[in-house]
């Protein structure tokens, strides 16, 4: 039986992580939230004391674990879904992400994942990067102050303090960041179908 991939891309809270998992459960296929695996990252960077900006120190990802059960993230064996959506966490994985060493890595874990099973993967490189031959391809986007709206109400089912203007600067610098960084800057494939989900509830 052949493996189907599905690939959604775009921006911190254009909704992909969760119209990922939603079309995840209707279909049957694991969900993989690429995103939350360089917070993972991050996380455990931070746990560990590296210097951060040092990408010689990342080499505890080769010894890392990752796996993905019913939508939560497992590193190490341990579920890391809630605790990698802090704010210090949102500030600082652009810089993680930045390192091609980390996003080699990470990539790879991502394609042999894709390999076992029929995968809804999201992220900001899956249709041009990770999973290039992948049978159906999406980037959704949203403006920076519908995204902002939506993180906010996040945080405060997460009871996470947040501010939504600070929310916007967060959001427009990681948009930044993501589209003008060297390795595989955020951007759509060129065989991928826009979706703008500004105006758009989650069912349509």
């Amino acid at each position: 039986m052949k493996h189907i991939q599905i690939a959604l891309d775009g921006p911190a809270g254009a909704g992909k992580s969760t119209i990922a998992k939603l079309v995840a459960k209707d279909l049957g296929f694991t969900y993989i939230d690429t995103g939350a695996m360089y917070r993972a990252v991050t996380l455990k960077a931070m746990k560990l004391g590296i210097d951060m900006n040092n990408e010689a120190d990342y080499e505890f990802l080769y010894s890392t674990q990752f796996q993905f059960e019913d939508g939560h993230l497992f590193m190490d064996g341990i579920d890391v879904s809630n605790h990698v959506r802090s704010t210090e966490i949102s500030n600082n994985v652009s810089l993680v992400s930045s390192f091609l060493s980390v996003r080699e890595q990470l990539v790879m874990i991502q394609q042999e994942m894709a390999q076992k099973v029929s995968v809804v993967m999201d992220g900001r490189d899956i249709g041009f990067k990770v999973l290039p031959d992948a049978d159906f391809k999406f980037f959704l986007t949203a403006s920076i102050e519908e995204r902002a709206t939506r993180r906010h109400q996040d945080n405060l089912k997460r009871n996470i303090h947040s501010n939504i203007e600070q929310l916007k600067e967060e959001i427009a610098r990681r948009d930044y960041l993501d589209t003008t960084r060297e390795h595989s800057p955020l951007r759509p494939a060129t065989d991928a179908l826009i979706v703008d989900t500004s105006h758009m509830s989650i069912a349509e």
